[in-house]
């Protein structure tokens, strides 16, 4: 099967899961509500207790909370593609004459784009709260640049794991790892307020150089070396991901 028919079954996949996402109200609100909500919690409910240095505390927290919304949204790849495999979705792909690897990027590609539109949705909201950003055209676009290789790396180890997953119950459970790494980095706290343990994890993990990179692209702070940091981690994540998802999915279909 050439390159092309593959490309072509990838885009029927890719539909195929935009039209799922539109038409189940757990997921819009996982995608849309929810990361709107936790904005709203972390600027109104803790922000007047955060003492992050000059300038706003929405300014500070806004970069993490487009991360901490993009983990809760690529977790539900896992799910989803724990789905398909529970309801028989996947032996019915099996015997139909398309690329098997279209299924897997199906769901990883909407999961970037699913994604990429509800950190726009809290950027938007996050300015209209007193957000305000100093970047300019060329920085956006490194900021989104930025979210969709982060997005694009955790979709495809949600993928594997969800493959791992014995039921889609156990997926949801496997990707918790997403939503609490924010937690413990600079996402919401400089990690220079943390104990000495604690501080080296913070430091040393993959979602603080990221969270950096989109913080320093949006209001101008310095970046360093985190923009590699967060590629190298980026690129490791999603190649594990990627040969994970492919063995697992290969194992499944096997004839």
């Amino acid at each position: 099967m050439n390159a092309t028919r593959a490309l072509q079954d990838s885009a029927t996949m890719l539909d195929r899961n935009i039209r799922h996402t539109l038409r189940s109200p757990d997921t819009m609100i996982m995608t849309v509500v929810l990361p709107v909500v936790i904005l709203l919690m972390f600027v109104f409910v803790f922000g007047g207790a955060m003492d992050v240095g000059p300038g706003a505390y929405i300014d500070y927290v806004v970069p993490g909370i487009v991360l901490l919304c993009a983990g809760f949204g690529a977790s539900t790849t896992a799910l989803a593609l724990s789905t398909d495999v529970a309801e028989g979705i996947i032996d019915r792909f099996r015997t139909m004459a398309i690329a098997r690897s279209a299924v897997l990027t199906g769901h990883v590609a909407e999961s970037v784009i699913r994604n990429l539109i509800t950190s726009a949705i809290v950027i938007g909201v996050a300015v209209a709260l007193g957000f305000r950003p100093t970047t300019d055209p060329l920085r956006w676009l490194g900021v989104f640049a930025v979210l969709a290789m982060f997005v694009f790396a955790l979709s495809w180890l949600a993928a594997a794991l969800g493959l791992l997953a014995p039921n889609p119950e156990a997926a949801n459970g496997f990707t918790f790892v997403f939503m609490f790494l924010p937690y413990v980095s600079s996402a919401f706290v400089p990690t220079s307020s943390m104990p000495t343990w604690l501080h080296w994890f913070a430091e040393n993990q993959p979602v603080t150089p990221v969270i950096e990179t989109l913080r320093g692209l949006l209001m101008g702070t310095p970046i360093s070396n985190n923009w590699i940091l967060a590629a190298v981690w980026c690129a490791g994540i999603g190649l594990a991901g990627y040969l994970a998802a492919g063995a697992l999915f290969r194992r499944q279909t096997r004839a």
